[in-house]
C-alpha cells in the first residue's frame, strides 16, 4: 500500500504529516518507529496524524507519536504544521480554524505574514495534574540526579514540563541530564525537559529534550512552559520570545488566569509516498 505523507517542520523541529482523511490506514508503533528513523525510514522528531473532527465545532483532529512510537498529548510546533497541512492542501480555505488533540480542543490563527498562532489553553501546576509526585505544589521543586540536586519548575501544557534554568547554554549538560529527568520516576508519564536561560526579561534562549524524542531543534510547548516559568516566577514579562538555534517563537501569556498563545512559522519541505 503506497501511502501519502508531506514532511514540515518548525523552527527545524520536524514531522512527517500522514492525511487520514483522505486516505485510510492504520499506523502501529513498529510503522511510527520506522517512519522516523532517520537512517531506515523518512526521519523526522514526531509523526503526526490528520484525522475527521472528533466534535462537531471542530475542523480536525491531529494526534502526535514521538520517534520511539508513543503518542503524546500536544505539540505547539506540530498543531502549527498541522494547521499549514489542512490549510495548504486544500482542506479549508479558512484562516480560523479548532483542532481536536489528546490534550483538548485548541484554536489556531494563520496569519498574513506565514506565521501561525496558537491557543494553548491554560497552564496546570497541580502536581496530580501534570503528573508529578510531590507531597504539595511549589514553584520550584528539587530531586536528586547523580547524586546532586536539580531544581527546576514543573507545570503542564496538555503534556509536561520540566523548566531548568541555567546560566549558560552551551555549558548546560542537555543531554545527560535531559535524558535522566525525562524518565525520572516522580514523572509516571515523562517529563519534556527543558533549559532556560534568560538575556532580559522579554527574552529567552531554550533548548528542549523531549521524552521519547531526545534533543530537538524546538518544542513550541516547551517554549510556552519556560516562559510561564519564567512570569510565575516574576523573571519575565509577557511577551516572551523564545530564542532556539534555528529561529524563534513569541510566547503571550499577559492574564494569569487566562490562556497561553503562541506564534510562529510552520512549513512544507516536501511531499512523498511510502509503501507500508
Amino acid at each position: 500500500m503506497r501511502v501519502n505523507f508531506a514532511k514540515m517542520q518548525a523552527l527545524g523541529n520536524d514531522f512527517v504529516v500522514v492525511d487520514l482523511i483522505s486516505q485510510y490506514l492504520k499506523l502501529h508503533m513498529a510503522h511510527i518507529k520506522r517512519i522516523a528513523s532517520r537512517h531506515f525510514g523518512i526521519g523526522c522528531d514526531q509523526v503526526l496524524l490528520i484525522e475527521p473532527p472528533l466534535s462537531e465545532d471542530s475542523d480536525f483532529c491531529f494526534r502526535i507519536f514521538n520517534s520511539n512510537g508513543q503518542e503524546a498529548e500536544f505539540s505547539g510546533n506540530g498543531a502549527r504544521c498541522a494547521a499549514r497541512f489542512f490549510h495548504n492542501f486544500g482542506f479549508t480555505n479558512r484562516t480560523h480554524l479548532k483542532a481536536d488533540c489528546l490534550a483538548g480542543k485548541i484554536e489556531l490563527n494563520i496569519s498574513d505574514n506565514e506565521t501561525i498562532t496558537v491557543g494553548m489553553g491554560k497552564p496546570r501546576f497541580a502536581p496530580e495534574e501534570i503528573p508529578f509526585i510531590a507531597p504539595k505544589q511549589s514553584m520550584i521543586y528539587s530531586l536528586m540526579v547523580d547524586n546532586a540536586p536539580v531544581e527546576f519548575a514543573a507545570l503542564s501544557l496538555g503534556n509536561p514540563h520540566a523548566v531548568i534554568q541555567v546560566p549558560n547554554l552551551e555549558t548546560a549538560p542537555i543531554k545527560k541530564l535531559g535524558n535522566i529527568l525525562s524518565k525520572h520516576s516522580h514523572f509516571p508519564k515523562g517529563v519534556n525537559v527543558g533549559f532556560m536561560q534568560i538575556m532580559d526579561p522579554h527574552h529567552i534562549r531554550l533548548r528542549v529534550f523531549e521524552r521519547g524524542a531526545g534533543q530537538t531543534l524546538a518544542c513550541g510547548s516547551g517554549a510556552c512552559a519556560a516562559a510561564v516559568a519564567g512570569i510565575k516566577q516574576g523573571l519575565l514579562e509577557s511577551p516572551v520570545t523564545v530564542s532556539f538555534s534555528k529561529g524563534k517563537l513569541k510566547v503571550t501569556w499577559d492574564n494569569p488566569n487566562g490562556s497561553i498563545y503562541l506564534n510562529g512559522p510552520a512549513s512544507t519541505v516536501f511531499i512523498g509516498e511510502f509503501r507500508l
